[in-house]
């Protein structure tokens, strides 16, 4: 990835924070077939090792777990966070010298690792339960749904058809591209425009990176 030094990401917080808050991740593999990418929710577990531990579950039927070696293979998963055009209208400096272009402006995290197949009823299950209490509890529902609400067999039958997957991330590579090369007018200004259009998070994080 491109990564101009202003651009750069490179407090622990901020990328755990993408990563949480975004959990659905593209994870990149090379198999005997080529290049792939999966689209997964994980769980990102901060305790384990110096940059944490990611796990999520495939289909049984994805041949991406049988593809992985018995010491693991490297893989790449990519979290994108908050994203947006960036019109130079926006600028307050634009009528002044008319040297502005459009622009994206966005925030993702290369995390880099190593994946082992974690074929384990227990580990999924428990896997599933903690992303299940996660995700109902940010949906704000009146009543959260749990795997107890369901048939045994039913749930016992999906747990079958499914595997884990675990990545010991070894490196962590951030970019925010949020405006900081720019005057802070013209930062600011971009804001207003993005949150205009009700992006609101983009808005919030271009504001945020001039206190960085």
């Amino acid at each position: 990835m491109y990564l101009p030094p202003h651009f750069e990401e490179h407090r622990p917080g901020e990328l755990q924070r993408v990563m949480r808050e975004h959990p659905l991740g593209a994870l990149i593999t090379h198999g005997p077939s080529g290049l792939d990418a999966n689209h997964i929710p994980f769980e990102l577990d901060e305790s384990t090792g110096t940059h944490g531990t990611l796990r999520a579950h495939v289909a049984r039927a994805n041949p991406l777990w049988r593809e992985v070696g018995e010491g693991g293979t490297e893989v790449l998963v990519i979290f994108q966070a908050s994203e947006a055009y960036i019109s130079p209208n926006w600028y307050p400096s634009k009528p002044e010298h008319h040297r502005h272009v459009p622009t994206w402006n966005y925030q993702v995290v290369h995390a880099h690792g190593v994946l082992r197949v974690m074929d384990d009823e227990r580990f999924v299950r428990g896997l599933l339960a903690r992303l299940t209490r996660e995700h109902e509890k940010r949906s704000q529902q009146a009543r959260p749904w749990k795997m107890g609400d369901s048939a045994p067999d039913f749930i016992n039958g999906l747990l079958q058809a499914v595997v884990g997957i675990e990545i010991h991330i070894t490196r962590l590579v951030g970019k925010s591209k949020l405006g900081q090369n720019r005057e802070d007018r013209d930062r600011l200004g971009a804001a207003a425009g993005v949150e205009a259009l009700g992006n609101s998070p983009a808005a919030q994080a271009m504001r945020a990176s001039g206190k960085s």
